[in-house]
């Protein structure tokens, strides 16, 4: 099956459907959110602050609810900074609760496609793991996020071309 591109950022749309979501929901101080280029790209960027207990910024779009069962994972292609991020899903509308998170590590300032499959998505709950908890539904795909934690403090920025459901 063909790819099927969730996320084309030389569509003007595709950017702004993704809102903020940052530690201050915690009492933190971090910022970021995801701004165009004119390179018709996406750039995720801002500061991470471990103040107040924080340590955290992602960006969330939802998705009005898709089957991803068809495919076997994502396919983004990006230019990093050299920090850990994470591709989030939800399938559920509720803000807090569940998210299924998978990390990459793109390397800094170069262009380089990176393969999540679904089955590396982990449960977690405000951040930690669930262990007791169910496996990504891909039937029903809410939203899709990135995101910069694991106290990485400091200016970040990841530039994002796509994002595909796609097989390997």
């Amino acid at each position: 099956m063909h790819d099927h591109s969730l996320f084309d950022f030389q569509q003007a749309k595709a950017l702004h459907t993704f809102r903020p979501i940052h530690d201050v929901v915690m009492g933190g101080l971090s910022e970021g959110g995801l701004q165009d280029s004119d390179a018709q790209t996406a750039i995720f960027q801002g500061t991470v602050s471990l103040e107040n207990g924080g340590g955290f910024a992602s960006v969330r779009a939802p998705l009005e609810t898709i089957d991803l069962s068809a495919w076997q994972g994502l396919r983004l292609k990006v230019c990093g900074d050299g920090k850990r991020y994470k591709c989030t899903l939800k399938t559920d509308a509720a803000f807090d609760g569940l998210v299924y998170q998978a990390a990459f590590t793109p390397a800094a300032q170069q262009w380089s496609e990176h393969w999540l499959p679904f089955d590396a998505f982990q449960p977690t709950f405000r951040g930690r793991v669930q262990t007791h908890a169910p496996a990504l539904n891909r039937q029903h795909i809410h939203s899709l996020g990135l995101m910069i934690s694991e106290k990485q403090a400091g200016p970040f920025r990841l530039e994002i071309a796509h994002i595909l459901a796609s097989n390997p």
